[in-house]
């Protein structure tokens, strides 16, 4: 499949058939999706057109693959903790560090495939008493995947809790950007992050320690790097929205150049006892043909398929 953007001069009207190119481009790719056993024991593929998410329902039901053709955006490293796309639960003072294994490494059963959708749930946290499901689908109508996490309050008692994504990429030369005041990133200057085309940007780089930054954000986050552009879009919060000392969007860099965390959060909320909450977070994957003005090629692409 070529996708070949040209978008150094866009106007409205370019923009808006752009728009439509792509999701008639994704809604002819989607026709194709399927969720079929790997050959690896626990693991699942969902497919939609050029694109392979892979799923490890047995160990942390995390998403270990997300592939345009035969390239990949996902961290494939395999020390603990470097590699995939896992789930948390927000907070994280309520249980510190190493993550709930429940939630992170144990298996997850296996409710329901079918051609486009794998459906699966952890067992029940020991220590906080919530269990995690999590509703993997390819989407026809834009392309996406979409992923609805949920977390069930089987503690017996009212709590509040956040849901919290964590996909880990390759810190090689890329981009992340979001739509961010550059003056709400916190620490201020512990990643050098300009603003430009209506976004924050930070150059991935290097260094000795371990770092993190904090931000309210406006939905959506972005990443890119080798000629893709993966675009994760969520629940937009109001400052006072997520779980207390975390953010809407945090991105975490692991020291020297191995990877990179791009993190997103939805709202704290109350849970009575039986009850639970459902966070969407949906998955675009794209190449990027044009590399002249890659924040400008980049943005625009944002735009275009969210609107924003």
């Amino acid at each position: 499949m070529v996708l070949t953007l040209f978008l150094r001069h866009i106007t409205k009207d370019k923009l808006y058939n752009m728009k439509r190119t792509i999701l008639t481009l994704f809604s002819v790719i989607a026709i194709t999706a399927s969720a079929v056993a790997d050959d690896v024991e626990g693991q699942y593929q969902l497919k939609s057109g050029n694109l392979t998410m892979t799923v490890d329902a047995s160990k942390g039901g995390k998403i270990l693959s997300l592939k345009y053709n035969d390239s990949e955006v996902i961290s494939q490293l395999r020390w603990p903790e470097s590699f995939g796309s896992t789930f948390w639960t927000s907070p994280q003072k309520e249980w510190n560090w190493p993550p709930v294994p429940e939630f992170d490494k144990r298996p997850y059963t296996v409710e329901q495939t079918t051609d486009s959708t794998l459906v699966i749930k952890s067992q029940q946290s020991e220590r906080l008493k919530y269990s995690v499901g999590k509703n993997i689908r390819a989407c026809q109508a834009d392309g996406s995947f979409t992923i609805t996490y949920t977390i069930y309050n089987e503690s017996g008692e009212t709590r509040k809790v956040a849901p919290w994504e964590i996909t880990r990429v390759p810190n090689a030369d890329g981009l992340i950007f979001f739509d961010a005041p550059l003056e709400g990133i916190t620490p201020a200057g512990l990643m050098n992050f300009t603003a430009a085309q209506k976004a924050v940007w930070y150059q991935t780089d290097e260094a000795s320690d371990n770092r993190k930054i904090n931000a309210d954000g406006k939905g959506w986050l972005a990443y890119y790097n080798n000629g893709l552009l993966l675009v994760k879009a969520f629940q937009d919060l109001k400052p006072e929205e997520p779980a207390p000392g975390e953010a809407e969007i945090q991105v975490y860099m692991n020291r020297g150049k191995s990877f990179i965390e791009l993190e997103s959060q939805g709202a704290y909320t109350t849970l009575e006892p039986g009850a639970r909450l459902e966070w969407t977070v949906r998955w675009y994957l794209l190449p990027v043909k044009d590399q002249q003005d890659i924040q400008k090629e980049c943005r625009n692409l944002v735009t275009a398929l969210l609107g924003k």
